[in-house]
């Protein structure tokens, strides 16, 4: 699906860092088609990946130490005042308010559960140009060990409302983070079948065609396999790490596979 704009609080857009941005543009050209250009000598590196033509991913090297990730960003209208409200509401920036050259101002912080997230007030760069189809970006999740310091947190600074269902404490409870009555992100206790030293954490879904193939196909290009394919409610989901051990959710739509 093309998008060309992004309303306030919506998550807009995905990155990767990385110690290794030649095996990763390797890696993710080969998964899912993206056609990769690597940026001017001011963008440090970093590279905007396309499918069909339009901007779907970002590769850069990596800033902090410790295994490679991917990172979420949601749109904001300002990222002055999606900052304060970060500090206001108990949140912790890691990144001050900064304009990145011509094509957006960002802030990065850590929520009220130390789960690392990105504001983007979009210039230049509008964002994610594709989602929700094979090969692009289709959500993302909090995977916490704490369901309401986030509800009140994220509802004081982007204005979502929470909606869970199931269990409200335990193994199949879900929480989706909504804008009027669109779900936009979503949120779920850490397990048991989950690492212990995993930290509370946003994760990011890809959508492919089919999970199962997807993930011979990590397999096949030195990925490795996290969680193997289940069905879930939406459909069928696998979680994968590229070769260098940045993880990452892929999930095939129930609608898409019948």
């Amino acid at each position: 699906m093309d998008i060309d704009s992004y309303e306030h609080g919506v998550p807009s857009w995905v990155d990767l860092g990385t110690a290794d941005l030649a095996a990763a543009r390797a890696f993710y050209s080969a998964l899912f088609g993206w056609e990769i250009e690597e940026g001017p000598p001011e963008a440090g590196g970093y590279s905007i990946a396309h499918l069909r033509g339009r901007a779907v991913a970002g590769l850069g090297p990596q800033q902090n130490p410790g295994p490679p990730y991917w990172s979420a960003y949601v749109n904001v209208d300002d990222a002055d005042k999606a900052a304060a409200l970060v500090k206001e509401n108990g949140g912790t920036l890691f990144m001050e308010p900064f304009d990145v050259m011509d094509v957006g101002r960002m802030a990065v912080f850590a929520d009220t559960v130390g789960a690392v997230l990105s504001v983007w007030q979009p210039k230049a760069h509008a964002g994610a140009l594709v989602v929700n189809e094979p090969g692009a970006f289709s959500w993302c999740e909090l995977i916490t060990d704490d369901l309401d310091k986030p509800k009140a947190f994220y509802a004081a600074v982007f204005g979502w409302r929470p909606e869970s269902y199931g269990p409200p404490d335990g193994v199949g409870g879900y929480t989706e983070f909504k804008l009027g009555d669109r779900s936009v992100a979503g949120m779920m206790l850490k397990n048991d079948n989950m690492p212990a030293e995993m930290p509370n954490n946003w994760g990011v879904y890809f959508n492919v065609a089919g999970t199962d193939e997807a993930v011979a196909r990590v397999k096949e290009l030195g990925g490795s396999v996290l969680a193997p394919p289940m069905d879930i409610e939406p459909g069928r989901l696998a979680v994968v790490a590229d070769p260098t051990g940045a993880a990452f959710n892929i999930l095939t739509m129930k609608e898409a596979a019948s």
